[in-house]
């Protein structure tokens, strides 16, 4: 699949609303970023106008929605606009905010898309980095049974389950095949309450921005006369009444599944906090901020891993660029000192090779015959013959050169080579090639992972 550029919007806007815990009147601001930016909050009610990154590493508390606190600073609540970012295929966004938490409109991310699509998206140059998902990752609330898992897929997709045990909400599912749908299919799902939570919410003075008909209610339980006073006080509704299908007359569904939308919206923005876009399939059965939270913090450290890994991934059942008749043609090298069989990749600036080690390399009889490992500096070797195809390509007739090392740095050894191991050598230089001299930082990698690195220096002279 060819790389995606990074996106920004084309200009700044203003919303402004209340804060659903606060009951705050709040300013929202989106501005455009530049590129590698990724999501972050600006408060600029606070002195020195502190920055909070959408950092999964910042969660504090998931109790009524995503909270997030860096150096004494919180954002609450901030799901609902990260998920109309992600939904709208925006990497790099500064959220300002006069307040801890974002206006809670209507309790979903439809005003918020809204907004950002009247700004107009605008491609960036540089290429947006996603992570592939290339096997299942899970992560369970014991507590709970909340779990989220991720398995491989050609795209993003989102599923939710969702079962409270209610009879009044009962199991609901829902399903986003494609990001692109997410602002006709999900992006208008309000948040929903409990009647017992809102009750408790209310007794602790924890919902002042509820006027806004901005929550669903499911009514779980008998509600009796003096909570019904309370609920109109608070939804500043001069009656209220429970409908046939269980939930307050505050607000009419937008589709019978809203609450399982919802849940998947929550999803969405909380897996932002992962810093990175994912490519992948989620299924989340009766997801929450916790567990989607932990999850975007265990996904972020797997990205970081690999990174610093930074292993790549190759199609080794393709045909390759070079096969070993075709290396003989322009390495001097010969078996068994010829330590590469395949180039997969070639540019000006650099090489792709691959070694399969067999348990009948010459190396292995005295390599510690009971427990065979490939050398050290072979696997150095072979980064250098990889190297060696880079230069030896510079020249019209490669066959009249040989290529002799004229010093390596900062070697380091990872993991064993056994037998059986499939080696890739990545080769990609640091300067410019000059007079046949070549410098580069070479890497190793077998299973997915890096087994050896060096900066190496060689040159290329004509046979005599």
């Amino acid at each position: 699949m060819k790389p995606q550029k990074q996106r920004t919007i084309g200009k700044e806007i203003t919303l402004t609303g209340v804060g659903l815990h606060t009951g705050e009147n709040v300013t929202l601001k989106f501005l455009p970023a530049a590129e590698n930016h990724g999501y972050a909050f600006k408060r600029v009610d606070l002195e020195g106008e502190p920055i909070i990154e959408a950092d999964a590493n910042y969660v504090v508390n998931t109790q009524r929605g995503t909270n997030l606190e860096k150096h004494g600073v919180k954002i609450q609540t901030s799901e609902h606009v990260l998920a109309a970012l992600v939904g709208l295929e925006i990497d790099n966004v500064l959220i300002e905010l006069n307040a801890p938490e974002p206006p809670i409109m209507d309790g979903s991310s439809k005003f918020f898309v809204e907004a950002l699509e009247k700004t107009g998206i605008v491609e960036q140059e540089a290429e947006r980095e996603e992570y592939i998902v290339k096997d299942v990752i899970s992560y369970k609330d014991e507590a709970t049974g909340s779990e989220i898992t991720i398995i491989p897929s050609d795209t993003y997709m989102v599923t939710t389950m969702v079962d409270f045990g209610t009879k009044v909400l009962g199991t609901q599912n829902a399903t986003l095949e494609k990001l692109s749908d997410f602002k006709t299919e999900i992006a208008d799902a309000r948040t929903f309450s409990f009647l017992h939570e809102l009750e408790a919410l209310l007794e602790h003075g924890l919902i002042k921005g509820g006027d806004l008909n901005n929550a669903i209610v499911y009514v779980d339980k008998e509600i009796s006369e003096t909570t019904m006073k309370k609920l109109e006080k608070a939804f500043n509704k001069e009656k209220l009444s429970v409908k046939p299908n269980g939930i307050l007359d505050n607000l009419t569904l937008h589709q019978p599944n809203e609450a399982a939308r919802h849940k998947l919206l929550d999803v969405i923005g909380d897996l932002a906090l992962a810093g990175t876009r994912i490519r992948g399939k989620i299924i989340a059965n009766k997801p929450g901020h916790y567990v989607n939270t932990q999850f975007a913090k265990k996904i972020a450290k797997i990205i970081k891993l690999e990174k610093r890994n930074k292993v790549p991934s190759y199609d080794l059942n393709q045909p390759p660029l070079m096969d070993i008749h075709q290396i003989m043609d322009m390495l001097p090298h010969r078996p068994p000192f010829l330590l590469i069989d395949r180039v997969l990749e070639l540019s000006d600036t650099h090489v792709v090779g691959m070694k399969n080690v067999s348990m009948n390399e010459p190396f292995f009889v005295g390599h510690f015959p009971g427990a065979p490992v490939m050398p050290g500096v072979l696997q150095v070797e072979a980064m250098a013959q990889t190297g060696g195809i880079l230069v030896l390509s510079t020249v019209p007739d490669p066959e009249n050169y040989l290529t002799f090392f004229m010093k390596m740095d900062n070697v380091k050894f990872k993991q064993k080579v056994l037998p059986g191991d499939t080696l890739v050598f990545h080769c990609s230089l640091i300067t410019p090639i000059r007079r046949g001299i070549c410098h580069m930082q070479a890497y190793a990698y077998a299973n997915n992972k890096l087994v050896c690195e060096a900066e190496l220096m060689a040159q290329i002279a004509k046979k005599k």
